[in-house]
């Protein structure tokens, strides 16, 4: 059985093979544009149906497929620039924003280990999973990262000091790796926390070096008096002999 052409006004009226065609790509690609191969299918459907009595010209045609290489072109074009994006992803911290089984937006934050590239779309690989690059969200900058990670020591350590007032000789530790982190910042490090910290730091460093001064003071007072108890204890023993021995003495004699 072949196929009927409907005709209204004296025009072929586009065939329901085309129209599905342009139904397919819209699935496809989710919008109203056609990739290349739905574009070189409704080509094909357009000669297939042509008028017979009044068909396209070959000038038509070449201009419809010098479109049609144009197109194949900057498909390519894009493909490669895609895969030269994800290609630079690895080894970098991103965000991915993606939709979970619920339907609810999450956030997926990981170093990219490599990059799939899989029917003309990237894929990154971040945790071992893999998440379209369509769904990147945020690209971290290893300083800011560093930044960030020293920032948040800093604040996690300051959180565990008790009040100045409460300070203790036992807080030391706290106290010293605060003040290495403080050293070891650089100016855009310095940058994620505000000035009221450091000026805090200086005064639980100035009251720490107060605390270690008076433990090591009673430590050496102490030590001093252990010294002086141990010498007059000696005189003693000395002094008890030597009446000993003069009274064995006297009493030979």
């Amino acid at each position: 059985m072949g196929v009927v052409q409907q005709v209204k006004d004296g025009e072929f009226v586009s065939s329901s093979a085309a129209d599905s065609l342009r139904e397919s790509a819209k699935k496809k690609t989710g919008n109203d544009s056609l990739g290349k191969d739905a574009f070189l299918q409704l080509l094909v459907a357009q000669m297939k149906y042509q008028d017979p009595l009044e068909p396209t010209s070959n000038t038509e045609y070449i201009s419809q497929f010098a479109t049609f290489s144009e197109l194949e072109q900057m498909q390519n074009m894009s493909a490669t620039l895609e895969l030269s994006r994800a290609s630079s992803l690895v080894g970098q911290t991103v965000l991915m924003k993606v939709t979970d089984s619920s339907g609810r937006e999450v956030t997926v934050q990981g170093n990219v280990d490599y990059v799939v590239y899989e029917n003309g779309k990237a894929y990154l690989s971040i945790g071992g999973a893999l998440y379209s690059l369509d769904d990147l969200d945020t690209v971290a900058d290893k300083k800011y990262l560093e930044a960030y990670k020293l920032a948040a020591e800093f604040l996690n350590l300051f959180n565990k000091l008790p009040s100045l007032g409460t300070l203790t000789i036992g807080d030391r530790d706290n106290v010293e790796r605060l003040q290495e982190i403080y050293e070891s910042m650089d100016e855009y490090q310095k940058s994620f926390l505000t000035d009221d910290y450091f000026q805090k730091l200086e005064e639980y460093v100035k009251k720490m070096k107060d605390l270690v001064t008076i433990a090591e003071g009673s430590k050496d007072n102490t030590g001093s008096t252990g010294s002086t108890d141990k010498v007059d204890g000696s005189d003693d023993d000395e002094n008890e002999d030597g009446d000993t021995k003069v009274e064995g003495d006297e009493g030979e004699e």
